[in-house]
Order: C-alpha cells, then structure tokens, then sequence
C-alpha cells in the first residue's frame, strides 16, 4: 500500500544547499519511492526555483501571517516539489538563512513559521489536487513549527515525525513573536513552546511530534545526556520510547566514481587505476607537490568549533613531518578561514585552500584525496565520511556520532580480520587526531595493505538501501494509526 509523506525542508539538494541537511533531503525520497512512499517536498520559492519547475501548477493560494503566499506543485530535478511561494519573506538575494552580509535574515521567525504553517495546511488537505499527506515529516527547526501548528488547530491532523539534523541549532526567537506568527500564549510554558524564556521551533517540534528521528542510532543515544543534548537532553529523555536513530545515506548515481563526470577517469574497487589518475589531476589543479612520501588529505566542511578544525591546525605539524599533504574547501569562522589561509602561504606546495562552496571541485577532492578528515567534536550523522568511503578516500574520523557508526577502525585487530574502513579517534583532542594522522602515514607506507583497506572501504554499504526501508516501516506504523485528534 502506497503511503504519502510530506518533507518539511529549507533546502534540498541540488536546488539549494548549505549542508547535509539538502543532500538527505534530495536523496531519501528517491530511495524511499521503490518502497511504496510517495514523498512530496515542501520548500520555500528561493529565488530561480520556481522556474525550474516542469508541470507547474498553483495548488493553493492565501496569506501566511499576513504574507500573500501560493503553494506550486511540479517537478524539478527528479522530485516532486510543493514551492511555497511568498516574495515578501523569500525572494531576496542573499543566503537562505542570512544576509549578503553573512548575517542572519531578522525575520528569519516569520519565515519558516509561515513555511510550518503553509505545511499544517498541506496536511489538513489544502491542495487543490486532492493530495493530502498521512505523515507529516518535518526536519529540523526550521520545518519544525509544523507539527505544533498541527496540534494547535483542532482539526483532524496526520500523523507526525521529525528529524534532528543537529541538535545545535534550535531555532530561538523571543517571546514576543508569538501573536504574530499565531501562536497561543496559553502554550507559552516548560512543557511546551518556552525553552528559558524564549521560543525554540525544535522544541515545539519534538514536544508535538509522534515519532522522533535522528540521522544515526550513536546519536540518538548521544543525544539523551548532558554533553551532546544541547540543553535538551532531558526532553529527548522524555521522547525516549518514540525516540529512532536511522544511519543516513548518500545519492549512489549522483557520488560514483565509475561515472563521475567531474573526474579525469572513471575507477571503481575491482579496478583503481582511475584513483591514481584523479591524484595526480587534483594535485596539478592546487599546485601541489606530486609525491611527498605520505597522503594527500583532504577536507569538505563548514570551518566551525564543533567541525573541531582548530584542532587539525595543532596537528599540521604531524601531518606535514609525515610527507602528507593538505586540500582544503570550506568556509565558516573567519578566525579559521584567516588561519587556514595562513598556512597555505606558509607551506606552498604542501596545503591548499579554497575557501568556499564548489560542488565540482568537492567531487574532485573525493575522487583525488587518498584520506578525508572529520575531526568533529559531535556529529550527528556526517556525510563526508561515507563519500570518503564511496571512493576510497580514506576516512580520518572523531569517534562519536554517527562517524563511530559508519568507519571501522585500522588498529591491529581489524586489520588483521579485513575489517578496517579507516581511523577513528578520540573527540575533542590534537593529540587524537595528529595519532590517527600519524596512523593513517604508517598504513598508507605499506601500498598493499592501504590498497587492500581501500577497496574494503569502496564496498562498504552507504547507500540507503538499509534505511530507507527502517523509514518506510515507521511511516506506516504512523499512517496506521489514522487521523489524529479533532
């Protein structure tokens, strides 16, 4: 029996993209399509999406907390798009979150309680096309007021989920938003919306959710103490019975070194010439040295505190004595951007920076990198390992999160079993990390041993084939139950 599920999203990739959070939300529905779950995407109009839609179609049409707004139906890039369309909050240049001058939009309250409310009134049966949603599934906090806005009404709602992509960012407003974006005051308490004085979106989204969802079980568990919880350890606690971790996956078509476009040749485990070929391209592309007697490691992140890339800086003198050689793309803490830069011009030849987001050349770095680092302080999934793993780029990672949950350790024991993927570590540690650093310069002195731990990671499974199903599964037990309230 087929089910319909409605995504809750600020962004998807690849029509917009600032993290993780887009890729999941541009690969699950396709993975979740085969499995009978008919999944559409609501998303704000940014600008130039509209017109990427084929099959437009209005759907619905009003004001969003005084806002005119339409909902459009169509397709675009293999999904199926529901745009909310609203000018006055979304068609502006700039970032989706922030401003032009890196800051964040100070409506930003308005604009995704009107992207929840538009959500709460797709799931009452809105839509003039008849489609009305049995599961709506809201991700993070900018979808997240859905499900409050859900509860609130009175009406008979569909069942609800939502998933945590980082619990760091909770969506706080101050309190006196409340009458503009329709929310009761009498909900304004510890037990629902208020979070120490203020509104948090994801509060209100766990408080009001069936089911709560998070991108890997390590993180689920992670999320119910002091030292991950972000503040909100003891309500996850409380959510604990609804509480599922489920192992994120990447977009096997679009991450595939056999037919990459963006790489010199194509490779695969069975035949790795290939993989040589992109080194050697990706080298002579950053003007860096050819051979240096160690890896050349390579790094696709945000530059932030929790992505713990102030600790590879206490670390580069490791990696650098060892013969490795660093790429880095990224952009994020001036303060590490400035740092970063710095040592580029420090050691020419030896680490390259691009600071910024190029989708290319991340595919580039993938295929040419030989290790990839995530020295992340927590994690709740992490994607750049799992592209590491898809195209034998080794994964140099935290131990905590979801990279505890996706790479296998080369100590001895491993090794011997031919288990290992890749090195993990201690969070939160130079020391750690220039280990695993100097770990990874041991293996990758032994070609037959790094190639055949190169090949086991290319098989590893980190696709969505395993929990796509496990989503599948939860969204039936949650259309089961029917309607919910009125």
């Amino acid at each position: 029996m087929s089910r319909k599920v409605l995504f809750v999203v600020s962004e998807a990739a690849p029509l917009a993209k600032t993290g993780g959070l887009a890729d999941v939300a541009g690969a699950l529905p396709k993975a979740l399509k085969p499995l009978g779950v008919e999944t559409r995407l609501l998303m704000p109009a940014y600008p130039g999406l509209a017109e990427q839609l084929t099959g437009a179609t209005v759907l619905w049409s009003g004001a969003l907390h005084g806002e005119a707004a339409r909902i459009l139906g169509g397709k675009a890039k293999g999904l199926d798009l529901l745009l909310l369309d609203a000018p006055g909050l979304f068609a502006r240049q700039g970032g989706i979150y922030a401003g032009p001058d890196g800051r964040d939009w100070p409506d930003n309250a308005l604009r995704f309680a009107a992207l929840g409310k538009a959500a709460a009134e797709i799931g009452f049966g809105a839509l003039s096309d008849g489609w009305r949603p049995e599961v709506v599934h809201a991700h993070d906090w900018q979808g997240a007021l859905a499900l409050a806005y859900l509860d609130f009404d009175g009406r008979p709602r569909p069942a609800t989920a939502i998933s945590i992509h980082n619990i760091a960012f909770q969506g706080i407003f101050d309190r006196e938003i409340l009458p503009r974006i329709g929310l009761p005051e009498a909900r304004f308490t510890p037990d629902d919306l208020e979070y120490y004085g203020r509104l948090s979106f994801l509060k209100a989204g766990i408080v009001h959710a069936d089911a709560v969802m998070t991108v890997s079980p390590a993180y689920a568990r992670e999320l119910t103490t002091p030292e991950f919880g972000m503040g909100m350890e003891g309500l996850i606690r409380s959510r604990e019975a609804d509480l599922f971790g489920i192992l994120n996956g990447v977009d096997l078509e679009e991450w595939n070194p056999e037919t990459d476009p963006r790489l010199p040749e194509p490779y695969s485990l069975r035949k790795l010439k290939g993989k040589a070929a992109a080194t050697r391209a990706l080298c002579a592309e950053l003007g860096l040295e050819q051979e240096t007697g160690g890896p050349l490691f390579v790094v696709v992140s945000r530059l932030t505190w929790q992505k713990g890339f102030d600790l590879l800086l206490g670390a580069m003198p490791r990696l650098l004595g060892r013969g490795g050689r660093l790429a880095l793309l990224g952009s994020g803490e001036s303060e590490l951007e400035r740092a970063f830069r710095d040592l580029a011009e420090r050691h020419p030849g030896r680490v390259a920076v691009r600071i910024g987001y190029d989708e290319d050349l991340s595919h580039r770095l993938f295929g040419g990198g030989e290790a990839v680092l995530a020295p992340s302080r927590f994690e709740p999934c992490g994607l750049t390992q799992l592209y590491g793993l898809r195209y034998g780029t080794l994964p140099v990672v935290a131990r905590t999160g979801g990279l505890s949950d996706t790479v296998i350790d080369a100590n001895d024991a491993a090794l011997r079993a031919g288990a290992a993927t890749g090195f993990t570590h201690d969070p939160n540690s130079m020391e750690a990390l220039s280990l695993a650093i100097g770990r990874a310069c041991d293996l990758y002195a032994r070609p037959e041993l790094w190639t055949q731990t190169v090949r086991r990671a290319m098989g590893h499974p980190v696709g969505w084939t395993d929990s796509a199903p496990i989503y599948a599964a939860h969204y039936a037990r949650l259309a089961q139950g029917g309607l919910r309230g009125g």
